[in-house]
């Protein structure tokens, strides 16, 4: 298989288009019109990313008069339980209501009362900052504002690798998943937004892409940076989520902050105020479950209003889902489930470390959205990061505007890698099988509970696989290479994973990194951040510690 190049030349480059890129891209844009934004884009930038289509909430906006950014960091900070850069998420917290009335003048539509106050639910431990947002086109008004601001947009291109040199990031490779072909972008500074790891643990259904995230998200960012040099942190924070069962679609939010009930199986009521994903899981583990929605008693009026929602904002396929499932939420209930485990900045505490100006540990190179820590960020952060990180890169790119070079240090040997991977016509497993047994023993190894033992036998399948992947894997075409590529990212990404737990030698943040060899929290000898970084060959993690910012 031949695999031709084209060179592009951009001032920014951003690597996936999804609500932090879209966001990065129209930033760049504002800043300075005149300069060139490239987007990489996996997908297609019209319905890409998390939110593909709409959304239901703002999940951080501190409102004046309502909440303030300094309730925010310590809200926030309980749910970290202590593990959170403070400065980072007061920027964001900072920066929210600014960029919500912003996207309001876009025609973004956040409903008010009759006295023109916003809705504002209680999702957090203190303080009222989730903020309705009805807006089944969010990601297609992005794209459209994207676009007319004549960004360069290349869909179907999947980042693949870094370009270094002289210790700076100063462009990306990327590849076509449809023909192969190489686009290389040689850039001023570039901003990963490539979000987490969806395609991580497996889902009980057993089905490879019905995650509870974008399914495209395959560690992509995470393994470009890792690879590059940069920093990453958080990864023993393995999440999952306790949501509807079969389609891991949301609706906690929706459902019971307008009245409906929570149930266990034996029809005991739980708590009326939204719970915490990880009291739903423990319910669930102590036999109790499957934990239910109930909605039969609210009116009419109410159920129409929870349906609008979910019909058209979140996830419209939940219609089609619930009525091949014969359910009606006036008669029936809605069963809840443990999703997959997962690695996410947004919705969790993974991610390429960044300071308060988006800036990862290489020079050049920024990080917004889930591919980047902060802290339980969602799509606020994503959109706020979004920007900062577009304003600190065009000044980067300012002073180091790209290379008109032929082609980076490696290109070839890429070519060449691809070339005898392409090669493998009569490998004995499908790429498809072999990411089932990746995921399956990721489930069984990586996932808590956690013990010294699992995680060290998840490093040994983990380098078997990554030998495996080379010898035994067959590919039948460029479509197969693409899931081969990706799949060498999610082993990274479990590798990552089991050294950062094996290092964190506690329990935290409930059954997310649960530790049955160490129980207990140790917030003496352990409340600090277990930072990642490749060594001396590609194979090694080296592990140092990092204390967390506070506030000055």
């Amino acid at each position: 298989m031949e695999f031709r190049e084209s060179h592009v030349y951009a001032d920014v480059l951003i690597i996936g288009g999804g609500s932090a890129g879209a966001m990065a891209a129209i930033r760049a844009k504002e800043v300075d019109p005149a300069q060139k934004v490239v987007v990489f884009e996996k997908g297609h930038i019209l319905y890409s990313g998390c939110i593909a289509r709409g959304m239901d909430a703002l999940n951080i906006v501190a409102v004046p008069g309502k909440t303030t950014p300094e309730l925010y960091v310590e809200s926030n900070g309980i749910a970290c339980e202590g593990l959170m850069d403070e400065p980072v998420n007061y920027r964001m917290a900072e920066r929210s209501y600014p960029l919500m009335k912003k996207l309001e003048s876009w025609g973004v539509f956040f409903p008010k009362d009759n006295e023109g106050n916003y809705e504002l639910l209680q999702v957090h431990p203190k303080g009222k900052f989730c903020l309705s947002m009805k807006e089944p086109e969010l990601k297609t008004i992005l794209a459209k504002r994207l676009s007319g601001l004549s960004c360069q947009v290349f869909n179907r291109v999947m980042g693949l690798q870094l370009i270094v040199k002289e210790g700076r990031v100063a462009g990306a490779i990327g590849i076509n998943i449809h023909t192969g072909e190489f686009v290389v972008c040689h850039a001023g500074s570039v901003i990963l937004s490539s979000g987490g790891t969806a395609r991580f643990g497996l889902p009980n259904n057993g089905y490879l892409y019905g995650v509870y995230d974008f399914p495209g998200n395959t560690g992509d960012g995470y393994a470009m940076a890792f690879r590059a040099g940069a920093e990453l942190t958080g990864f023993e924070y393995t999440l999952n989520y306790y949501i509807i069962k079969d389609i891991n679609a949301p609706l906690l939010y929706i459902t019971l902050t307008r009245g409906a009930n929570l149930l266990t199986a034996m029809d005991v009521h739980l708590e009326n105020n939204h719970p915490s994903i990880k009291s739903m899981v423990l319910e669930h583990r102590k036999d109790v479950g499957p934990l239910r929605i109930r909605m039969k008693h609210l009116p009419e009026a109410r159920i129409r209003e929870i349906e609008d929602i979910l019909f058209t904002t979140e996830r419209p396929v939940q219609q089609r889902f619930f009525e091949g499932r014969g359910v009606n939420f006036r008669t029936g209930d809605i069963e809840l489930w443990p999703t997959e485990f997962y690695l996410c900045g947004g919705h969790g505490m993974t991610g390429i470390f960044v300071d308060e100006k988006a800036a990862t540990t290489l020079p050049g190179l920024y990080a917004a959205g889930d591919v980047s820590l902060v802290a339980r960020g969602h799509l606020s952060g994503a959109f706020v990061y979004g920007e900062i990180a577009a304003e600190e890169a065009t000044e980067h790119a300012r002073k180091h505007p790209p290379a008109k070079e032929p082609g980076p240090q490696g290109l070839e040997d890429l070519k060449k890698d691809l070339r005898q991977r392409s090669a493998q016509k009569d490998g004995e497993v499908s790429i498809e099988e072999f990411e089932y047994k990746v995921r399956r023993l990721i489930g069984d190894y990586v996932t808590p509970p956690k013990n010294a033992y699992k995680l060290n036998q998840a490093l040994w399948w983990m380098d078997r696989f990554q030998k495996e992947i080379r010898e035994k894997v067959r590919i039948r075409h460029i479509h197969d290479l693409f899931k081969v590529l990706e799949v060498e990212n999610i082993i990274l990404c479990a590798k990552l994973s089991a050294s950062a737990s094996l290092e964190r030698k506690e329990s935290r943040w409930g059954f997310w990194h649960y530790r049955a060899d160490f129980p207990e929290k140790d917030d003496k000898n352990w409340l600090k951040h277990i930072m990642l970084k490749k060594g001396e060959t590609p194979e090694e993690i080296r592990i140092h510690h990092r204390p967390v910012a506070k506030m000055q």
